[in-house]
This record gives structure tokens, sequence and C-alpha cells, in this order.
């Protein structure tokens, strides 16, 4: 078993082509500064060289935050609740666990679930077993459940936890009905006093209208600029 949790990098796939692409724009520029097409002369150095910078800029900005920023960013999350320690708590898209573990590291009776579908297209490494060597590693077996499970369907009965959380997940839903469902269904098995927080780079207005919808009081905060892409966290809390 390895000594150290491996939280995995965060869209490799993304990552890879933005450090293989930029480079390739920017050697491209300085052996072929202009191009000419008949009559017509283009600039393409200037032109990739720009382009190019800003892929290798936004590929090591990401690498930074799998790396880093997204411990910060669980914490800042994490922060957000007052925690006795008897929670239960629901982490919907787990991946290899982190936000799950640092909110099990904050229980004393309480117990966490996270769930996935584990694509390794979104998480490098994304599986179960990987995960529970984490929780293995980081010391929370006993206190931490993982489940194989869509976050459109939950198995849970209405109103099992205090705690939902989820972090770059519910924008991996291919459509719209997909990603309210996931918001109706955190919605759905959140006690009463509970609170959802659910942190993403895009379509957090319409998470937030859906919770809306189903009851939820909410709230979202400013962009984290220490993440990358700066994400926002939906505050949802069940009356």
């Amino acid at each position: 078993m390895p000594q150290k949790p491996d939280y995995g990098i965060d869209a490799p796939g993304v990552i890879r082509n933005l450090l293989v692409i930029g480079p390739a724009l920017i050697i491209s520029g300085v052996f072929f500064p202009a191009i000419h097409l008949g009559g017509v002369t283009v600039r393409w150095g200037q032109s990739v060289f720009w382009a190019g910078g800003f892929c290798v800029a936004e590929g090591i900005l990401m690498l930074l935050y799998a790396k880093w920023g997204k411990f910060r960013h669980r914490d800042r999350m994490l922060n957000m609740v007052p925690w006795r320690g008897d929670e239960q708590v629901l982490d919907v898209g787990t991946g290899r666990g982190l936000l799950l573990i640092g909110a099990a590291r904050r229980l004393t009776s309480g117990r966490g679930t996270g769930i996935d579908v584990w694509s390794a297209k979104d998480l490098s490494g994304n599986s179960l077993a990987r995960t529970q060597t984490n929780v293995e590693v980081e010391g929370v077996k006993e206190k931490v459940t993982l489940k194989s499970e869509d976050a459109r369907k939950l198995s849970f009965p209405d109103a099992s936890f205090d705690v939902v959380l989820s972090n770059l997940c519910i924008h991996n839903i291919p459509d719209a009905e997909g990603r309210a469902q996931a918001c109706r269904e955190i919605a759905r098995v959140l006690k009463p006093g509970g609170t959802a927080l659910v942190s993403d780079f895009i379509k957090t207005g319409f998470y937030q209208k859906i919770f809306a919808a189903s009851g939820l009081k909410v709230s979202r905060t400013g962009m984290n600029l220490l993440s990358f892409p700066p994400l926002r966290v939906i505050k949802a809390e069940k009356p």
C-alpha cells in the first residue's frame, strides 16, 4: 500500500492536449513566421505565439490546481459547514475521495458515503479500488462507505444526509435534464436543516435555480480565483 494518498489529475486529457498543442503552435510559429497564400501573406508566427502561449498557460494552471489548488478549495468548502461530528455526509462524484476524506476527518460518530461512476476521463486513475486505497491510507476506513452509483438516481431514502458535497461533477452529465435531476436528487436526500455544497466552474446559476425550485434556501459564492478554472460554490440549505 502506498504511504501517501494520490488524488489524481483532474481532466487529464484536457491538460495533455493543452500542453501538446501549445508548444506545437509555438514551434510552428518559429519555423513558419509567415505563410504566403497566393498574393496574401499570413503572419502565422504572431498569431500562433499568443494562441500557443495561452494553451500552455492554461495547461500549467490546471496542473497546479490538480496538484495543490484543489486541496485549498476543498478546505474552503468544508469550512462552510458548522461541523458537529455526528453528521451523515454524502459526496456526489467523489472521484478519488478528496472531499469525502476531508469531511470524514471532521467526523466523530458520523459517517461519510462517496458515490461515483468512476470515469477516468474526468480524473486520472479514477476507480473505486484506488479511492478505497486513499481511504485506508488516510486512516478513515471505519468512517467511509463507497458505492458505484449515478448522481441522477440515488438509492438512498429521502432525508438521509445532513451534508451533501459535490465538486466538479454535475457539469459532466451531458444533458440539462440529467443535471437538473442530479440537483433534485441532492435536494431529496438532504435532511431538513441540512446543507448541500456544490462547486463547479460552469452552470452554477442553473444549479441554483433547480435547488431553489426544490424548496432550498440558496446562495452562491464569488469565483475562487486561486482555483483553475475559477470555481463557485452553491450553498443550498433545506428548511
